[in-house]
């Protein structure tokens, strides 16, 4: 959805909306805590995020996957600043239809800063010379496909000594097709609004957001200063009487911006864009000071829904990826069956091809995941404490699992470690839940005033020897299903329909059915369960290591099983999986 349309939504209910804006990290490792990190805030529902483009175009490739994590993954209109710098014709063209194929449908357009070491912009070859005539390419190339902002400098651009030359030539960009305007940092409102009024006295109408820089430091603040003409000397007189005090520039830096922000939204502002350096918890503070985020933030589905416009009708998904979204929706995105909206038919050939690369990466980072995986392991013990640790929380990610236990698990937490205990590898569960609010907190999910309803479901690695277990014990419980498959594709079953695992009953609505097992699509699934023991687990340690060895033995040996208890109302899949405890403990 175009930027712009969610604007106009918001300012026509009434709402003031707010916007966060972040950059690509240097380190991989980075790279996967931001991801995390825009998640948590993407729970504040901002109405949009965007991504920088690196000086000089030197994290075109890394924004290009960031924009599309966020866009497609996390379920936030992303917009994807892109620069003239360093980039000729050809490349912004090539960039633009990445961005456009991967979802994005908003650009910043700039013409961007000096490439590192160089002290002045200048054109380079076949390339563009202004902001303008990037709009200009966009316009003619896909119409009006893409939303478009443009940079806005209350008190003027500090390369241009004319204020008034500069708001003629943004003018002439929301003339060319701009549909918005973001503003360079301020700390004085006065100044803001005098920019308002002089643009709106040139004749351009589009919408106006304030940018908002959180002061974090003394350093910081100088920085960006040199960005920002007309900062109140008082501002800069006070911080340097703090500087060598970090807490008190931090306190006197957040209650500035927290009055800035009043100021605005009482001159009529319709939100604010906030620069959050990739930090979390002052803009959040903000926020929440400003009473600007929604009491009660609900889940539309159990699981996010993507932003991209070619799964707007999506409302069904099996439970096999949901702990790994991105690598469900990289396998389904060109699946020539889904534009149906309905998840019903895994038989689609595009379906079944492995075409990710395996998102959840440890290769290039082992003495990360060795902190939490071990250093060495020797011992199928040694694998079963892995598990266990990340149930008890004291490590948060397993190559099966993009990040921490769900809140919702915390209520069956205790039976899953007691799996792991006796070898039984978990890797995706769900409590059982009969008619629970819409709006709990753990487990709601939907519009307001309806019910959500849950099968017992656990999915995890076992040994043969296990599993026949399970396989005798299963006799005694009717209403248990599962299916069991090894690499080489042995394997044991006693449902081969669809089952729905997840449902909701909501005022003047059909009944949604938005999670689901499914014996084909499990059978798709297996082949990456499989690899991940070593593409992301096996992978850091040394091929000739011990580590390595027990690792591959698992893969070749263990089965990937999945269990439902289908009765929602008074079933125990807990007590199940003790009987098939004390069966193996008997052989």
């Amino acid at each position: 959805m175009k930027i712009i349309d969610k604007i106009r939504k918001s300012r026509r209910e009434g709402e003031v909306f707010y916007s966060f804006e972040y950059f690509p990290p240097r380190t991989q490792a980075g790279v996967e805590n931001l991801y995390a990190r825009m998640d948590r805030m993407g729970r504040l529902h901002p109405l949009f995020v965007d991504v920088t483009w690196g000086a000089g175009g030197s994290t075109a490739e890394l924004t290009l996957d960031i924009v599309s994590h966020t866009q497609n993954l996390s379920g936030l209109e992303t917009m994807m600043h892109l620069t003239c710098t360093n980039m000729p014709i050809q490349k912004l063209k090539d960039s633009l239809q990445q961005a456009y194929e991967d979802g994005i449908r908003n650009i910043l357009a700039l013409r961007g800063d000096p490439p590192r070491g160089q002290s002045s912009w200048e054109t380079c070859e076949n390339g563009l010379s202004y902001a303008i005539d990037l709009i200009k390419l966009i316009r003619e190339t896909y119409g009006d496909k893409f939303g478009i902002g443009v940079a806005g400098y209350p008190g003027g651009h500090m390369e241009n000594p004319s204020y008034e030359d500069d708001i003629r030539f943004l003018k002439e960009k929301v003339d060319a097709g701009a549909d918005f305007i973001l503003t360079q940092l301020f700390y004085d409102c006065d100044v803001f609004f005098k920019f308002v009024d002089d643009c709106r006295d040139i004749g351009i109408t589009c919408p106006i957001i304030p940018g908002i820089m959180p002061i974090q430091s003394y350093k910081s603040f100088k920085k960006v200063t040199e960005f920002c003409r007309d900062v109140p000397q008082e501002i800069t007189t006070t911080i340097e009487a703090i500087k060598n005090d970090d807490k008190a520039v931090k306190e006197y830096g957040f209650q500035l911006v927290l009055e800035l922000c009043r100021d605005l939204i009482k001159g009529g502002v319709w939100g604010l864009h906030f620069y959050t350096m990739n930090l979390e918890r002052t803009v959040t503070l903000l926020l929440k000071e400003l009473d600007l985020i929604p009491e009660q933030i609900s889940r539309t589905l159990p699981w996010r829904r993507s932003a991209n416009e070619k799964r707007h009708s999506e409302d069904v998904r099996p439970i096999f990826w949901a702990n790994r979204p991105r690598s469900y929706l990289a396998r389904t995105m060109e699946w020539d069956e889904f534009p149906n909206g309905r998840w019903g038919d895994s038989r689609s050939p595009a379906f079944g091809e492995l075409a990710d690369q395996h998102w959840f990466r440890a290769v290039g980072q082992p003495k990360r995941y060795k902190k939490m995986w071990g250093e060495s392991p020797e011992s199928f013990q040694d694998v079963q404490s892995v598990f266990v640790n990340f149930c008890e929380g004291t490590i948060n990610a397993i190559p099966w699992f993009d990040g921490p236990l769900a809140s919702e698990s915390t209520s069956i937490n205790r039976n899953l470690i007691h799996l792991n205990q006796n070898g039984f590898l978990t890797i995706n569960s769900q409590p059982r839940v009969n008619a629970a609010l819409s709006s709990s907190p753990n487990v709601g999910w939907g519009p307001e005033g309806g019910f959500v309803y849950q099968k017992a479901y656990v999915e995890f690695f076992a040994d043969e020897k296990r599993l026949r277990a399970l396989l005798e014990v299963q006799k005694e419980f009717p209403n248990i299903t599962f299916h069991a498959i090894n690499r080489i594709e042995k394997s044991y079953s006693n449902c081969d329909t669809v089952n729905a695992v997840t449902w909701g009953v909501f005022p003047g609505k059909e009944i949604l059915q938005p999670t689901v097992v499914d014996p084909e699509s499990f059978v798709v699934w297996k082949d990456e369960a499989f690899e991940l023991w070593m593409s992301s687990w096996a992978s850091i340690y040394p091929k000739e290591s011990r580590s390595y060895e027990l690792l591959e033995n698992l893969y070749n040996t263990l089965y990937l099983v999945n269990v439902v208890d289908n009765d929602f109302i008074q079933g125990d899949i807990w007590a199940f999986f003790n009987k098939v405890i004390a069966k193996y403990s008997s052989k």
